[in-house]
């Protein structure tokens, strides 16, 4: 199915008088085709610093404090300024992309982590001989040495007897009994010399292979095989996925190798000890997770970006239930049981991420902030922080972009308090949006399909699915703008749409191509008010060629955003 969409026009000028009428005409509708092509507006975003002058953020501040508090109408919520930041730009996981210096990081990381590896340094600590053994070792070698000590002893003695006694054979040499004796003291002399110096011999000899038995020995034994560590599922070094992961633990730490490398080891270590391996196979039936269904109100995934992030939502305004915020932070036991539910949940959407290079390795954050319970409740400030520095020190580089929607004054607040702090990198991660301008930010970044209709999308239970692409157009203020549906053979054809914000006249029709053929009105032009559903579903068979015809008129003054989809069935 193919359509044509104008480009938006420039507003009319408010004194004229006359509307101004668009169609946009959608032709070959068959039953292979059963979804229009998005229809999305060029947009220029502007990227916009977090630290600007002082009287620019007093003005801000003062803006959004007062749609806060004094409750203002549409008309002031168009005008609020709040903060954003679409700046960050997500680097390649690409080795072949890296500059130089980054590459030579990489590298030199690899190496550590390979050497770490065979040591086994990530399962358990280097193994040392133990102190009972050096200490027998030294006292066994001092006894041998003193052992040499008194045979070198005897020996000299030996020595000085024999010189004594032949001395006296000479001053004797009178008798032939002295004779016999001095030569029977010289032999018995000669040969306990010998013995002694044998003896040495043979004792140098066992001390010179009581040394050289460990040196074989260890020789001898088997290597150790390196050990096998995985993170996130992926092994280490096994593959090019290992690529991805460093670079996100060098990324963290600046590329400083070092710190990179004991930020890994750390991780690994903590990993080990929170049993996250355990955790990911526990169900919500096992004891630790009983009754933690209500926390995937406050937590939870949905959907993809236009990039094809995954998109996490945390709804803070779920607290503000007295149960549910007993049940999660109420005491010591229940925050680390919560916190245990919210790592398994972060746990299992990584493992479904990409780490092959140039994969989807990261997710984005959806902080709603309305109704939130605030800083005043210190348990969940306390979670909070608990959690944050938990994720800073062993999920490195895993968020591609924080929107924070709903924004009340007093996070504004906080945020310029805490902003310089923050590095620049992690800053331009951030994008915040008033509660008037909800919805047309999160558009920006999520399509129609996969945005929620709570949240100003499509995405819901019924006929279409998140795959059924959205067109979005938008409708110039004080004009008509008509869609036009041709449909050539039998069918049924069922279609779904919105305005955001609505205060818009909606009509319907499906006029035939024979000329003898009346125009059927399927709905008849009537003002859709804001309080009524989000969405607008309907369907009409179809028993001849002709086509169908969406007209939406705005008389306000502001523009508005027209989303809508379309399949058809056979008769």
């Amino acid at each position: 199915m193919a359509e044509e969409a104008p480009k938006t026009s420039p507003s009319p000028p408010q004194e004229e008088a006359v509307l101004h009428v668009e169609q946009v005409r959608v032709t070959d509708v068959d039953e292979k085709e059963h979804s229009t092509t998005a229809i999305v507006e060029n947009e220029k975003e502007t990227e916009k610093e977090h630290v600007v002058e002082d009287e620019k953020k007093e003005e801000e501040a003062s803006v959004a404090a007062n749609e806060n508090n004094a409750g203002e109408d549409s008309k002031a919520c168009d005008d609020e300024k709040v903060p954003e930041s679409g700046s960050f730009k997500e680097e390649s996981t690409k080795v072949s992309e890296l500059a130089e210096t980054e590459k030579k990081a990489l590298q030199e990381l690899k190496t550590l982590i390979q050497t770490a590896l065979n040591n086994r340094e990530f399962s358990a600590p280097k193994e040392e001989k133990p102190a009972v053994e050096s200490d027998v070792a030294e006292e066994k070698k001092k006894e041998e040495e003193e052992k040499e000590a008194e045979k070198n002893h005897l020996i000299e003695e030996k020595k000085d007897s024999s010189e004594e006694k032949e001395a006296a054979a000479e001053v004797k040499e009178a008798t032939t009994t002295a004779e016999a004796l001095s030569s029977s003291v010289d032999d018995d002399e000669a040969k306990t010399v010998e013995a002694i110096e044998e003896t040495v011999v043979a004792v140098s000899s066992t001390t010179e292979a009581e040394e050289l038995a460990p040196k074989k020995e260890e020789e001898c034994s088997p290597l150790l095989a390196p050990e096998e560590v995985s993170i996130w599922g992926v092994p280490l070094l096994a593959d090019e996925r290992t690529d991805v992961i460093l670079l996100k633990f060098l990324r963290a730490r600046d590329f400083r190798v070092k710190e990179a490398f004991t930020m890994i080891k750390n991780t690994i270590k903590w990993r080990k000890e929170f049993k996250i391996d355990e955790l990911l196979e526990q169900e919500e039936e096992d004891n630790i997770f009983i009754n933690t269904m209500d926390f995937e109100k406050a937590v939870y995934m949905h959907g993809y970006d236009k990039e094809g992030h995954p998109v996490c939502y945390n709804i803070y305004g779920e607290f503000q239930n007295k149960e549910l915020y007993k049940k999660a932070f109420s005491d010591e036991e229940k925050r680390e049981r919560f916190l245990k539910w919210r790592i398994r949940l972060l746990e299992r959407s990584i493992r479904k991420l990409d780490f092959w290079p140039g994969g989807i390795s990261t997710i984005v954050q959806v902080n709603d902030l309305k109704n939130s319970p605030g800083p005043a409740k210190w348990e969940l400030r306390q979670a909070t922080k608990q959690a944050v520095q938990l994720l800073q020190d062993n999920y490195p580089e895993f968020v591609a972009k924080q929107v924070f929607i709903n924004v009340p004054w007093w996070y504004l607040a906080v945020n310029r308090m805490i902003s310089p702090f923050l590095t620049q990198r992690t800053k331009s991660k951030f994008v915040f949006a008033g509660p008037s301008k909800t919805a047309e930010t999160l558009l920006r970044y999520i399509a129609a399909e996969q945005l929620s209709v709570k949240y100003g999308g499509l995405s819901k239970d019924g006929e279409f699915g998140n795959n059924d692409a959205v067109t979005e157009i938008t409708v110039r203020p004080a004009a008509k703008h008509s869609v036009e549906f041709p449909v050539t053979e039998n069918c049924v054809l069922s279609w779904e749409m919105r305005v955001i914000g609505w205060d818009i006249s909606y009509g319907a029709e499906f006029v035939p191509n024979s000329e003898g053929s009346y125009t059927v009105i399927i709905q008849k032009a009537r003002k859709v008010a804001p309080s009524e559903e989000p969405v607008l579903c309907n369907s009409f068979k179809i028993g001849e060629p002709g086509k169908v015809v969406l007209t939406i008129e705005n008389q306000s003054s502001k523009k508005k955003k027209l989303l809508y989809r379309l399949k058809t069935k056979p008769e």
